[in-house]
């Protein structure tokens, strides 16, 4: 068996920079490589309401606008099955026969559920929805054979636990799963970027985010409110380049030939790192490269959102296409596991 690839995000809001560096970009390179026998995008609604169940019509509205922004960054429905989670039933059957392979100690033992649980402010008010959806998440992975997961780093202690249900599923009732291996971005910064405050990872609930559909003014006014050194007040004053968070961004979107068109008194970055670290580089230079480079990099998908935002009728006919299709994929597999489970009682094929 090739390789498939299975991706997605919650449709809690309009992605951001952080999407994009950590996972989309990775994913739309795959995609347009083609190294892969089939390739899943999935809108994860329901996961979604695990913490938005009180709050329907956010994940609904949201639905849209995460399809918009995935077209928007090169998703192309004709090479990848986009769908929507929460139309493919048999993902729910999946998870139900995978939650008995999971003790509650290792449920909340999860590091990233851990770190959102406390950001969310839950404690034994979790709904078990939310503490139990690295299940889920693996219920959405092996429904459809996938064994490449592109993910941002925060997400790495999820594929880990969809690894070990998998080796308990197989331990149990033959090789039947195939583990999966999360992939990551090259860069280290994409792994995990900061959000626009310094201090936070980009989260949309913080608000500390330049979403991929911002207009140009609204990037610029969220670049030039960045954190950077609170001692370098002068110009002339050295600059602390670590912790930088203007810095931190251009470790993620800098490229040698953005200099040549916006800075060409320097090389490369680490040029002007070396100048910022001696004293003699404003903070207001170093944004205005910052905000040079997201308006090119962000321009062309803000036009294609636009675009694409006339036909909204046509977008979900691609998330109905990409979920019925999704839905027979996982069909197959779920007889396969319920043979392996011993419980497919009527044979079915």
């Amino acid at each position: 068996m090739g390789n498939i690839i299975l991706t997605g995000d919650r449709p809690t809001g309009k992605l951001h920079i952080g999407h994009f560096v950590g996972s989309l970009q990775n994913r739309v390179k795959m995609q347009n490589e083609g190294n892969f026998d089939k390739m899943y995008v999935m809108i994860a609604d329901s996961q979604a309401l695990t913490d938005n169940f009180n709050n329907v019509k956010k994940v609904q509205d949201n639905i849209i606008e995460v399809a918009l922004d995935y077209l928007s960054v090169g998703i192309d429905p004709n090479k990848v099955t986009l769908f929507l989670q929460s139309q493919v039933s048999e993902l729910t059957e999946f998870n139900f026969y995978y939650l008995n392979l999971v003790t509650l100690a290792r449920a909340k033992r999860n590091p990233t559920v851990k770190s959102e649980m406390k950001e969310k402010g839950y404690k034994d008010d979790v709904p078990l929805g939310f503490l139990c959806y690295p299940v889920s998440q693996t219920a959405d992975i092996t429904a459809f054979n996938a064994n490449i997961v592109p993910v941002g780093e925060d997400q790495l202690p999820v594929i880990e636990q969809a690894r070990e249900i998998v080796r308990t599923f197989n331990n149990l009732y033959g090789e039947t799963l195939i583990e999966p291996i999360g992939v990551l971005p090259d860069k280290s910064t994409c792994k995990r970027l900061p959000g626009t405050d310094g201090i936070h990872k980009m989260s949309k609930s913080l608000g500390n985010c330049i979403y991929l559909s911002d207009s140009e003014q609204d990037i610029k006014k969220k670049v030039f409110s960045m954190y950077t050194d609170e001692n370098h007040i002068k110009v002339s004053d050295p600059g602390k380049v670590e912790g930088n968070v203007v810095f931190s961004y251009l470790d993620a979107f800098c490229e040698d030939e953005h200099f040549k068109k916006y800075l060409p008194e320097y090389n490369n970055l680490d040029e002007l790192k070396a100048h910022y670290r001696k004293g003699g580089l404003g903070d207001v230079k170093i944004k205005n490269f910052l905000n040079s480079i997201l308006q090119e990099i962000l321009l062309p998908i803000r036009t294609k959102r636009q675009e694409l935002e006339k036909d909204k009728d046509k977008i979900m006919n691609i998330l109905y296409n990409g979920s019925k299709q999704a839905s027979l994929d996982a069909h197959k597999n779920l007889i396969r596991l319920k043979t392996a489970m011993g419980i497919n009682y009527f044979n079915e094929i």
